[in-house]
């Protein structure tokens, strides 16, 4: 794993960036490099978005997670967990070929973008897919019968492929262009609130309808009481 070096390829406007590119193993160094965005994002005001870039690496030569204790394993599902739970809305931009890291990676972000021509790099080692959280993710997000697909598929699929099976949003001639459009759109959004929502949605598939119903019911409630707070006081004459 390397961090890349984007120069000015991609605007990020001052924005929290995490930058991952290459394959290898599961290096401290990356998770060191999801961590420290998190800080950033963390020090950063409640209303923030944060970029991922993704790509630009060689391909070839990939083995995931490679010669590794599960401890390394361990800190490096933490780190992605604490990254999707971030009160940021996070955008996820894909160009070039993007290594093993990067369908973990994309697989927490709130919005992906892929450039036309970017290849994901499934994350495989020695011909077979690695067991770890992102098959969670995958068969939560897009569905076990889609995500089998993906079991048995070349392990570097095109952007087309990506968007059709759900890994992307959308994809992109102009990937700058759409990043700015992205980050336009979603600038408005209360990083806060949309924290608690995407909460509400990554439990909903594993929490019964019971153990939901009274954290669903606190966040209705807040936001209630939010709207009333809002409210414009009317006067009497």
């Amino acid at each position: 794993m390397a961090l890349t070096d984007w120069g000015d390829t991609m605007s990020t406007g001052g924005l929290p960036v995490l930058e991952i590119t290459g394959g290898g193993t599961l290096s401290d160094e990356l998770i060191r490099a999801v961590n420290e965005f998190c800080d950033r994002v963390e020090d950063a005001s409640d209303d923030v978005l944060a970029i991922v870039q993704l790509g630009n690496g060689e391909p070839g030569g990939e083995q995931w997670p490679g010669e590794i204790d599960i401890h390394r394993v361990n800190r490096w599902e933490r780190a992605l967990r604490r990254m999707e739970r971030l009160r940021a809305v996070t955008i996820a931009v894909a160009e070039g070929h993007c290594g093993n890291p990067a369908v973990e990676v994309l697989m927490v972000a709130d919005h992906r973008i892929a450039a036309n021509d970017a290849q994901l790099a499934l994350p495989t080692g020695a011909g077979r897919f690695w067991p770890g959280m992102v098959l969670y993710r995958l068969a939560n997000q897009i569905g076990v019968a889609r995500t089998r697909r993906l079991l048995i598929s070349d392990p570097v699929i095109s952007a087309a492929k990506a968007a059709e099976f759900g890994l992307v949003d959308e994809t992109a001639v102009n990937l700058p262009a759409a990043l700015d459009t992205a980050v336009a759109a979603l600038g408005s959004v209360d990083a806060a609130e949309f924290a608690i929502r995407r909460r509400l949605l990554l439990d909903a598939t594993t929490t019964s309808f019971e153990d939901a119903l009274g954290v669903h019911l606190a966040a209705s409630d807040r936001t209630l009481r939010r709207a009333a707070d809002e409210r414009p006081v009317h006067v009497g004459r």
